[in-house]
């Protein structure tokens, strides 16, 4: 197992950080040189300023963190060499907006429709993320980034975006989030414990053997730019409450089902968070919490005595969960464990009152989706698992229930039944809207000292 340099890595690549309100500020360069200042003062180690957070141990748990990307536009407008630049991954440089189409955002989810400026990747350089444990604590803050990058000025704000936990910890459709993350070789261990093998070092770091026999991703130059870097996609994901809560009584009147049962067969949990694989029949498992990912759809070395699920009667197979991990099951190009993603992020948006189901308020999540390789994890999930049937057998025209582009006529789901034909539930529509994307470079504490260093200089 690698000794991981904590210390180097951005926090967020490794820990979640538990606090409920998290502000991501879209911000244009207008100055190189005074750009790369306020990078060198965020990571200069002056306790009068606030710095980055990185993923070493904490001594207190601190009030807020700190982290920041680059988006390809960014790192050109910072005047990095050409030959830096060239040495990204070709998917990083098109940027999210030109892969909008791979990864199913068209039609009300494409580019055009984007808000906070997306739209435009010219003009979106850095994403500044910050998380607080208080809307005081971010404000206080965000008061005092705004006073060391408007100087000079060395960046302009383009927009900037807000999530706020919910209670209960659920996302809009009320599902309990962020229970499963993988285990990195070297990293700190999730809040809930995976019983699937640990990730290589590799799979979220560059410089690190990966996920693949005797291969390591390319890290950008030089090394000490792209070693202990990473990955993310940033989305702001839209979700119709509405709509999918009337969808699970249509659902439910169609097949006799009680809706909650139909909540969880799409997601592959109950909506309090209890996996189907283990409690098939009802949420009220009494199932402690670190149990949550105590489970695989087939028996493995490491979960010998796991419920065989391979046919998907317990947890449909075309479920979003298990769609996104689909841990050892068989699914196209026997890569279930290859294609695993970090995932941070918070709502947006009031509570949904289904008294007030129409009330025209945006709710959603401020997704961030964290990987070695965008094209291969983040891009491959929503492009292969999410949005086609060749996901797995038995499928037939189906995607994702719950984050796949549901909006053609004819859009089903179908939950496997043992000795009869599935349940072909009718009627989905898109439930998820991108209303807005970004892909960027988290580079390490080293790297941002040394973009700090090269920015304005060429």
């Amino acid at each position: 197992m690698p000794e991981l340099p904590l210390e180097d890595v951005q926090g967020f690549v490794l820990r979640p950080y538990g606090r409920p309100a998290l502000r991501v500020f879209l911000l244009r360069v207008e100055s190189a040189p005074s750009a790369g200042r306020f990078l060198r003062s965020l990571v200069g180690g002056d306790a009068s300023v606030p710095q980055l957070t990185s993923a070493a141990p904490w001594v207190t748990k601190p009030n807020f963190c700190i982290n920041v990307g680059f988006t390809y536009a960014g790192l050109a407008a910072l005047k990095l060499h050409p030959q830096t630049l060239a040495s990204f991954p070709a998917e990083f440089v098109a940027g999210a907006v030109n892969r909008a189409a791979r990864v199913g955002d068209v039609d009300e989810s494409a580019p055009e429709h984007w808000k906070g400026g997306l739209a435009d990747a010219s003009r979106i350089h850095t994403l500044l993320f910050v998380f607080a444990q208080s809307d005081a604590i971010l404000d206080n803050v965000s008061a005092d980034l705004r006073t060391l990058f408007g100087k000079c000025p060395a960046f302009s704000e383009v927009s900037v975006q807000d999530g706020r936990a919910l209670p209960g910890s659920v996302a809009h459709f009320g599902y309990r989030d962020g229970l499963s993350q993988p285990t990195v070789e070297g990293g700190p261990r999730p809040s809930v414990a995976e019983v699937l093998p640990t990730a290589p070092a590799g799979e979220f770091l560059l410089g690190y053997p990966s996920q693949y026999d005797s291969f390591t991703y390319p890290v950008p130059q030089p090394r000490e730019l792209g070693h202990n870097g990473t990955f993310l996609a940033f989305r702001i994901l839209a979700q119709n409450c509405a709509a999918f809560e009337k969808f699970l009584v249509s659902a439910a009147t169609q097949t006799g089902l009680d809706p909650e049962l139909i909540a969880a067969k799409l997601c592959g949990r109950w909506r309090s968070g209890v996996p189907l694989a283990l409690s098939p029949q009802s949420a009220d498992s009494f199932l402690p919490l670190e149990q949550y990912n105590a489970f695989d759809y087939a028996p493995t070395s490491e979960l010998p005595n796991a419920n065989d699920d391979r046919r998907g009667y317990r947890c449909p197979i075309g479920s979003h969960v298990r769609r996104m991990n689909p841990r050892h099951s068989l699914v196209a190009g026997n890569s279930g464990l290859k294609r695993r993603i970090m995932r941070r992020g918070l709502t947006y948006g009031p509570p949904y009152d289904p008294m007030n189901p129409d009330d025209g308020i945006e709710r959603g999540l401020l997704g961030l989706f964290i990987g070695v390789s965008l094209k291969d994890q983040f891009e491959f999930l929503m492009s292969d698992w999410a949005n086609k049937a060749t996901f797995a057998p038995g499928l037939r025209d189906t995607r994702d229930p719950i984050n796949g582009d549901n909006s053609g006529p004819g859009a089903t789901f179908l939950i496997p039944v043992e000795g009869q034909p599935p349940l072909e539930l009718v009627g989905l529509s898109r439930f998820v809207t991108c209303r807005g994307a970004a892909y960027c470079f988290l580079p390490g504490i080293t790297a941002l000292k040394y973009v700090a260093g090269v920015a304005g200089k060429g």
